[in-house]
């Protein structure tokens, strides 16, 4: 029983060096690069570019975030244009991305999610609504600097797209597909904005082989102790 509960617990922990915590990779919070301009903008955690595109001229300004200061904020929105957000994932799997995003009553209402790897083309991922930056708009209310509003938080699981793993060059965009606006049945006016925040990049650290190796290298020794002084 003694050697029986040493190996279970030895290879317990052999697994917890083979699965590594998830983590930050790249992070936008705009606090540093604070964007009045459509880009390309540092990322504020690890490394990247935020960036925006719009088939006519916008303009592009940093209001209030949600909860925080700064904001990535942009008008003149029509079917196509886009925020794109670029990192590389090398050294990490299972990949998550999250970020808040609201309209003015005019901005877009339609947007979707796409992801591109090492310039390989652009994948759609899946559609999603942006809710109006009003305290009418359900369980939400205006942004401001001081308080989060979860409501304009999403949240996208990407860990079943394995070919994010590990990858030198990722870029996502945030793509408005219609010209609905935020409080239909509307339409996207030239002067209906739409914003972004804290735009974040996560997923597990891959683990170097060499560790998980040496610590089933000691579980295997640690077995073979134990039997020899157990006779």
């Amino acid at each position: 029983m003694k050697i029986r509960s040493f190996v279970v617990a030895c290879f317990a922990s052999a697994m917890l060096f083979a699965n590594a915590d998830a983590g930050i990779i790249t992070q936008w919070t705009f606090e540093g690069s604070v964007p009045a301009t459509a880009g390309p903008h540092a990322a504020e955690v690890g490394v990247g570019s935020a960036s925006g595109v719009h088939a006519s001229t916008a303009t592009y300004s940093n209001p209030a975030g949600n909860g925080t200061s700064e904001s990535f904020s942009s008008n003149n929105w029509a079917v196509g244009d886009y925020y794109q957000f670029s990192t590389s994932t090398i050294g990490f799997e299972d990949i998550v991305l999250t970020f808040a995003q609201t309209s003015s009553g005019t901005g877009p209402l339609d947007f979707k999610l796409a992801y591109q790897v090492d310039g390989g083309g652009f994948i759609d991922v899946a559609p999603y609504i942006v809710l109006p930056n009003s305290t009418t708009a359900p369980g939400v209310g205006n942004w401001n600097s001081t308080t989060e509003i979860s409501g304009y938080n999403f949240s996208f699981d990407l860990s079943s797209i394995t070919a994010l793993n590990g990858a030198s060059a990722v870029d996502f965009r945030l793509i408005n597909t219609t010209t609905a606006d935020a409080t239909p049945p509307g339409t996207v006016a030239s002067t209906g904005t739409n914003r972004v925040d804290t735009v974040t990049v996560s997923g597990g650290v891959v683990p170097e082989p060499a560790t998980a190796y040496l610590a089933l290298g000691a579980c295997l020794a640690g077995i073979v102790a134990m039997r020899r002084h157990l006779g």
